[in-house]
């Protein structure tokens, strides 16, 4: 199937997966139109399945529009039905690096996101008040007011969803902290997580980081503290339609350097074992995760969708072949990566 363009998306500024998507697409030269507002706003267009953002309006099989969710397949179905400009490295052993750590930014860095904007007055006043006017027909300064506070109160009685509570907050902020500090490191040899073009990996960190390290007051702080120059990189990712990528851009198995491996580390030491214990919920039927992330206590509901991830990210790994599996698992080696493929 080719891709119609212009593609139209609906979504948000303060979206994270909103603007990883539109960075792809700057990327990809892919021409789009977007329509700031929720899908429930538009009658002429399909309504989505499940209400995220953003939503993109493609053709189906068959030829009819429907809306489409998701940014992980989208990104995959981009790639195939455009040619130019990939995102997802061609070497299949640096693309399942690039699939983990895509997996990590939209699925751990998300739940820093969504702690610091709604656990901190500073952050949850400055969300509360600038989220319901994001938008080209905005309500009136006494219905966005009202709206704040409905908003407000919504997201933060939904904080249990993404594991931001008392019990969890100090692994949430102590892992944001390594995660800046490592890509600060690695961005000093680096223009991307994946070598000298980006991969999934870079706009999946780049939408939370929109959010984490230039709008919510508090993660922006850390950010500008502990590393201005991942500060400037999301400037930078933005729009990247003026890159001429190469096809040896990427690393390759042998190439991947220490402060990737660093990067990798902090997956192993967070994701991975908050994967297992969820996927273990899920199968026991169990009402909560309760286990040991970074030597402290982690409590949370049990995630639907992120047991599929993990399910995913192991099927991925099984589709290797042998001599790529190998080489894979060296360069996962030590990082404690290794549980999730176990």
């Amino acid at each position: 199937m080719t891709l119609k363009t212009p593609v139209t998306l609906a979504g948000a500024p303060p979206s994270p997966y909103t603007r990883k998507m539109l960075s792809v697409l700057r990327y990809r030269h892919i021409p789009y139109r977007v329509i700031w507002k929720n899908p429930r706003e538009i009658d002429d267009l399909p309504q989505p399945k499940v209400g995220l953002l953003p939503t993109f309006y493609l053709d189906n099989d068959a030829g009819e529009l429907e809306a489409v969710v998701d940014s992980t397949p989208l990104i995959t179905r981009f790639d195939a039905e455009v040619t130019e400009r990939k995102v997802r490295p061609s070497d299949p052993v640096i693309r399942m690096v690039d699939d983990l750590l895509e997996d990590y930014g939209d699925e751990w860095l998300t739940k820093a996101m969504f702690h610091y904007r709604w656990y901190y007055d500073a952050d949850i006043k400055q969300a509360g008040n600038v989220l319901p006017r994001a938008r080209i027909q905005s309500p009136s300064e006494e219905q966005a007011n009202e709206l704040a506070k409905i908003f407000s109160e919504r997201q933060i009685s939904r904080l249990y969803v993404v594991g931001s509570n008392d019990v969890t907050a100090p692994v949430i902020e102590e892992s944001y902290h390594r995660i800046v500090e490592a890509l600060r490191a690695h961005l000093v040899e680096h223009p991307f997580i994946m070598g000298a073009r980006p991969g999934a990996a870079d706009f999946a960190f780049f939408g939370q980081l929109t959010q984490l390290a230039q709008f919510d007051p508090t993660p922006l702080a850390v950010t500008l503290e502990t590393a201005p120059r991942v500060y400037a990189w999301v400037m930078l990712m933005e729009d990247l339609s003026g890159e001429e990528p190469t096809e040896d851009g990427w690393f390759n198995a042998e190439t991947v350097p220490a402060t990737l491996k660093a990067i990798l580390a902090e997956v192993g030491r967070v994701y991975a074992p908050f994967l297992l214990a969820n996927a273990k919920a899920l199968e026991t039927g169990a009402d909560e995760v309760d286990t040991t992330i970074a030597g402290a206590r982690w409590v949370q509901k049990p995630f639907p969708y992120q047991g599929k991830c993990l399910m995913e990210l192991r099927k991925n790994y099984a589709a290797l072949d042998a001599n790529a599996r190998s080489a894979f698992d060296a360069i996962i080696a030590g990082t404690g990566c290794e549980a999730i493929f176990a």
